[in-house]
């Protein structure tokens, strides 16, 4: 049976909320202390199903979420709150460390990645960057460059009225780019807000996504949109 969700009481009522995912009731604790000294409204839950359950019936801000849980583990939350429509800022927790391990959970719907041990700081400074890219992403719901338009909230994007289909992590990388269309995005800048920023910089996965963005935008003989700048990064423009 699916856990009761807990709420953390605050002060504050404009403060952010967060939802705790974690099986283990000592880093539950731990992590709901941290955030409840931070200030933010925190909610806890200790299984998939009471995860899934919470995110799609009163959406918190941002989720914390641990991989290994009961019922649901946190790569099926993920994918089945992106096919319910949820945008939820997710950062996943994790023993594992391997990039491959990473690039699941991403592919999966998370946001971010955050292996354990971690430090306090650390997780704080994925948390405040989750609610920040919220912000960005709620200020900004549709962008268009030339024929390509993407809408953020309904995860879509189309290009002279035909819809293309990505993955998340596609998505999110166009979105990314998008956003500061006509300007150069770093490299470094783009491994940080997609896949964290220690994620190894030295692989190709970027190169990858970006070979992946432009096979679906320019299918059909569309003009390239996505442009790369030799030893910089990357630009989207018409």
């Amino acid at each position: 049976m699916a856990s009761a969700t807990n709420t953390v009481p605050t002060n504050n009522v404009d403060a952010p909320r967060v939802l705790v995912a974690e099986d283990d009731p000592a880093v539950r604790s731990a992590v709901l202390r941290v955030l409840e000294l931070e200030g933010y409204r925190v909610s806890v839950v200790s299984d998939g199903a009471a995860a899934l359950a919470a995110i799609t019936s009163s959406p918190p801000d941002a989720v914390v979420m641990d991989v290994m849980m009961p019922f649901a583990d946190g790569l099926t939350v993920c994918r089945e709150a992106r096919l319910r429509g949820s945008r939820v800022p997710i950062l996943l927790l994790t023993a594992k460390h391997e990039v491959n391990d990473r690039v699941a959970g991403l592919d999966a719907g998370a946001d971010d990645y955050l292996v354990k041990p971690f430090s306090i700081d650390e997780l704080l400074a994925r948390v405040r960057a989750l609610l920040r890219r919220r912000v960005t992403t709620e200020e900004a719901t549709v962008l268009q460059v030339g024929d390509l338009i993407l809408d953020a909230a309904r995860r879509q994007v189309h290009r002279n009225g035909r819809e293309i289909h990505l993955t998340k992590t596609e998505f999110d990388l166009l979105e990314a780019l998008m956003l500061r269309a006509g300007l150069v995005v770093t490299r470094d800048q783009l491994y940080e807000e997609i896949w964290g920023y220690d994620f190894e910089t030295g692989s190709k996965s970027l190169d990858v996504y970006i070979g992946y963005l432009r096979r679906k935008t320019e299918e059909n003989g569309k003009p390239r949109m996505v442009f790369t700048v030799r030893g910089v990064g990357y630009t989207v423009k018409p």
